[in-house]
């Protein structure tokens, strides 16, 4: 189990300069080695994924194991982003936890039809991000079993 946290590629959505700079902060105060990639809005995530445009030297490494997905991000929303991701079988088993600002049943309702594995709402205090990042972190990487 101790080597698949190591190895596991947590690829962050999020068009918010400042949210993506606190995540970073969050992860790396949690202590957590995970790589840790960002895209800043949902074509960018679809193109890590597909391994196209600016992310097609990526195509010999692995899928990221987990998507940190906001859903308020221009070009394509994350709701887009997702439905993709789950309508497309070589992505379907990525987890996607919505990390959002949203707290909108409508929104909820809406990706977990969609086939989100987890909504969150971003906590706006640093310690709490932090504390959020470590319960996360220990629920996806130490506790459920993720496909390789």
């Amino acid at each position: 189990m101790e080597k698949q946290k190591h190895t596991i590629i947590i690829l962050v959505a999020d068009d918010d300069p400042d949210d993506c700079f606190l995540i970073k902060e969050a992860f790396s105060e949690s202590r957590l080695i995970n790589p840790l990639h960002f895209v800043k809005d949902g074509e960018e995530l679809m193109d890590y994924l597909y391994r196209r445009n600016q992310f097609a030297h990526l195509e010999m490494k692995p899928l990221p194991g987990l998507i940190l997905l906001d859903l308020n991000m221009p070009r394509k929303n994350g709701i887009e982003a997702l439905n993709e991701i789950k309508s497309e079988p070589k992505f379907r088993s990525i987890p996607v936890v919505a990390f959002t600002t949203s707290k909108a049943e409508e929104d909820i309702l809406r990706t977990y039809n969609l086939g989100v594995n987890s909504f969150i709402t971003k906590p706006v205090d640093f310690d709490k991000l932090v504390e959020l990042i470590r319960l996360l972190s220990k629920y996806w990487f130490e506790i459920v079993e993720l496909p390789q």
